[in-house]
């Protein structure tokens, strides 16, 4: 819920700084190393954005990878979560370098 409320503060903030009265659509993007659950940002979402500019808005996610560098065969790969081996070594020589995101990627305003 909290996360839900937060995406509405950006939603609003936003709203303030140009000018817009009415949100249509809010596009997230939730990287799967971010400890967020997609399900329960949607079962939320509703809920919150009611009372606000963001009420009847459709939402949408994105969800991203994970990604690391393994330090062993250097080179990026895809992961799906932390304290797993590399997929192409099985080293688990990895830094996690992308996919702990979640962020209002776009707004579809009127």
């Amino acid at each position: 819920m909290a996360l839900c409320e937060g995406i509405i503060g950006i939603v609003e903030e936003e709203a303030r700084s140009r000018s817009f009265s009415k949100v249509k659509a809010v596009c997230l993007e939730i990287g799967a190393l971010s400890h967020v659950a997609p399900e329960a940002i949607k079962f939320c979402f509703e809920a919150v954005a009611a009372r606000s500019i963001a009420q009847g808005a459709r939402l949408e996610i994105i969800a991203t990878p994970g990604i690391a560098w393994c330090m062993a065969c250097s080179q990026g790969v895809e992961i799906k979560q932390r304290c797993e081996p590399c997929p192409s070594c099985g080293s688990y020589q990895l830094q996690v370098t992308g996919g702990e995101e979640m962020r209002v990627k776009t707004l579809e305003v009127a």
